[in-house]
């Protein structure tokens, strides 16, 4: 598992210059916030934090902010992540402190387990709609993922959030009627509208009488 782990140094300075400042010495402006606290400027390790980021699932993993000149480390969510528009760079990050029993809303990835007899046997295909399921909760039961089993699904089955039994710890914040995913039918063969086309001209050209003999017969 990696280690949530994040060293922080405490900044004075705030603004345009000072951020610009930073970043080109390999440093990435934060700010903690949340709680009974006032606000706190912060300074990441651009290297780390990215690497962090890229490894872990940051809409609902706890960080472990070691901060300069705190004895213990601030437990924290990430809240906003700002990157460069085509360097992928980071530019800033929002740490939210977290409190002892007390829920926050998170967005946790939901994974569909198993084939559902629809594909399996009815040659349907699965359409996840939901990738990622907000909820609320204490810190403490935030779950890495939420796995649902869909292997009993057949063709034209739908799965909705209220299909799905959640701790009694959890909130769901949507829509308990929304979708979480359909299977659905299988398609038929494509018809080559080509083919089609030239196939009726044929039969038309088959019925219609033709044009030379009945001149013909007139004529004798």
């Amino acid at each position: 598992m990696t280690d949530t782990t994040l060293k922080a140094a405490r900044r004075d300075g705030t603004g345009k210059g000072v951020a610009r400042k930073m970043r080109q010495a390999g440093q990435t402006p934060a700010v903690l916030y949340g709680g009974d606290e006032e606000p706190m400027h912060i300074a990441l390790d651009t290297h780390d934090a990215d690497y962090l980021f890229r490894n872990i699932s940051v809409e609902n993993t706890i960080v472990d902010l070691e901060v300069e000149g705190e004895k213990e480390p601030v437990r924290t969510l990430v809240r906003e992540i700002q990157t460069h528009p085509w360097k992928a760079t980071l530019l800033h990050v929002d740490f939210l402190r977290i409190q002892k029993g007390v829920a926050v809303d998170v967005e946790v990835p939901l994974h569909l387990v198993g084939t559902p007899e629809g594909v399996r046997l009815g040659g349907g295909s699965l359409e996840q709609i939901i990738h990622e399921l907000p909820i609320r909760c204490i810190p403490s039961k935030i779950p890495e993922t939420i796995d649902v089993d869909v292997s009993a699904l057949e063709v034209g089955d739908v799965l909705h959030v209220y299909d799905v039994a959640f701790d009694e710890d959890i909130e769901v914040t949507i829509a308990p009627e929304r979708t979480i995913c359909s299977v659905a039918a299988p398609k038929g063969p494509d018809v080559d509208e080509t083919d089609e086309d030239v196939e009726d001209g044929l039969d038309a050209d088959a019925a219609a009488p033709q044009a030379g003999t009945a001149s013909d017969e007139s004529e004798g």
